[in-house]
């Protein structure tokens, strides 16, 4: 029996020495069958499992996870949450996950940090200013929040922002409050213990090897703990997707990409909310510790590694000096890689595959962690009905063949440059 947290629990244990505290999760070996198996212990994975034992009433379940809770994308990105998209295929589904996002520590009982300090998007000129009108009035029709910002207003809440930059001049802002942080790692912790209370199993250190597959249909995983018989299998595996379908043969419209996130040492506060350099990739934040959390855009080759290259180094740093030059005088404290899930209109696709009882959960590119929770919920909702949520009913495998693209950017069929 999981222990819940609270004041009280907290008071107690501070008198008696808190020698009352167990672990979060069990660490369990897997049994020979479950109903569900989600491939993926991720924020994603983890999220489909609880929702699926809470929502849906699906308990014999597990989770298999190659390495630790944790240990993937998911302690490896920017913490930014927000639902400001323009198009249909996309805002109904983030404004879902925002709205989730804002009820998750009181649903899992656990200490996620999740701080709406709200998201500015910079614009720097009369086509970009359109453009973000655009995307606000779209986030409004959807329910979302969003507000315009003149150079004014933005000056007032960010004087030390380069304003008089010649080339890239700040003209204003798109602002949406209900945006804002996640502490990402707790995500995962709080995911993991609440689906595990549920009687979810987690099983870390435990890499699926093969599928098992008779008459086109799932029956079972072959593991490095041994062989698993399941009907049902989610894969939640992120930029590790592509290797792990591909040993039923399966192609998917998926390329491999590294984003790198960069933390600086702590500092004094200065940073309210989060910020977007709108004439370049760069978004800027400020973790409770006081360290100030970056980021760009991913590295343009393929790869499955957990870092990156130096140029793209080179140009978020630039980034940033363009934004806000007193950057410059922070020193950088660590760098780290996740290796995002690049489809090729920059959109997820949640949906079932052509082998029956095989489910799939990618294509995040570098948004997955603010879907967590929709992703998740919607997941669940899929394994467990066999047809798509509401609010994911475009992110099919269909839209590539059908023409149905839900391309943002607009930049076409290139995964790198979404």
């Amino acid at each position: 029996m999981v222990k819940r947290y609270s004041a009280f629990s907290i008071f107690k244990e501070a008198i008696t020495g808190h020698k009352g505290w167990g672990p979060a999760w069990r660490r369990v070996d897997p049994r020979p069958k479950y109903d569900v198996v989600i491939i993926g212990g991720g924020g994603h994975g983890l999220s489909t499992a609880h929702y699926i034992s809470k929502v849906y009433g699906i308990n014999n379940v597990a989770v298999l996870e190659k390495g630790w809770v944790g240990g993937g994308n998911v302690g490896r990105n920017t913490t930014i949450i927000r639902s400001n998209y323009l198009l249909d295929g996309n805002e109904p589904f983030y404004e879902f996950s925002l709205k989730l996002w804002e009820n998750l520590e009181q649903d899992l009982n656990y200490n996620a940090m999740v701080s709406q300090r709200g998201v500015l998007n910079l614009f720097h000129s009369d086509s970009q200013r359109d453009a973000f009108i655009r995307r606000g009035n779209a986030m409004r029709l959807n329910g979302a929040d969003a507000e315009f910002l003149d150079t004014r207003h933005v000056r007032k809440m960010y004087p030390f922002l380069n304003f008089e930059n010649s080339r890239f001049p700040i003209q204003g802002g798109l602002l949406q409050r209900r945006g804002g942080t996640v502490r990402h790692d707790a995500v995962a912790w709080g995911y993991a213990r609440a689906a595990d209370s549920r009687g979810v199993d987690i099983i870390e250190n435990c890499e699926v090897t093969d599928f098992i597959v008779k008459n086109n249909k799932v029956i079972g995983l072959e593991t490095t703990k041994g062989k698993i018989s399941t009907r049902k299998v989610g894969c939640a595996v992120a930029g590790s997707s592509g290797r792990l379908v591909g040993k039923l043969g399966i192609r998917l419209p998926i390329e491999s990409h590294v984003l790198q996130a960069f933390v600086s040492e702590g500092l004094k506060p200065i940073l309210s909310g989060v910020i977007t350099f709108g004439a370049g990739h760069f978004y800027i934040s400020q973790s409770d510790k006081g360290g100030l959390v970056f980021g760009g855009d991913i590295d343009g080759y393929n790869s499955y590694a957990q870092r990156g290259n130096l140029a793209t180094i080179e140009d978020v740093c630039e980034g940033g000096m363009a934004l806000m030059p007193m950057i410059g005088r922070a020193k950088m404290l660590r760098i780290w890689g996740g290796i995002m899930d690049m489809s090729m209109d920059g959109s997820p696709i949640i949906d079932k595959t052509d082998i029956d009882g095989l489910f799939f959960n990618g294509g995040w590119c570098y948004g997955g962690f603010k879907a967590t929770p929709a992703s998740g919920y919607c997941f669940a909702h899929l394994i467990a009905t066999g047809s798509p949520h509401e609010t994911a009913t475009a992110y099919r495998f269909d839209r590539f063949r059908k023409g149905l693209m839900i391309d943002e950017k607009g930049v076409g069929a290139q995964p790198n440059l979404h």
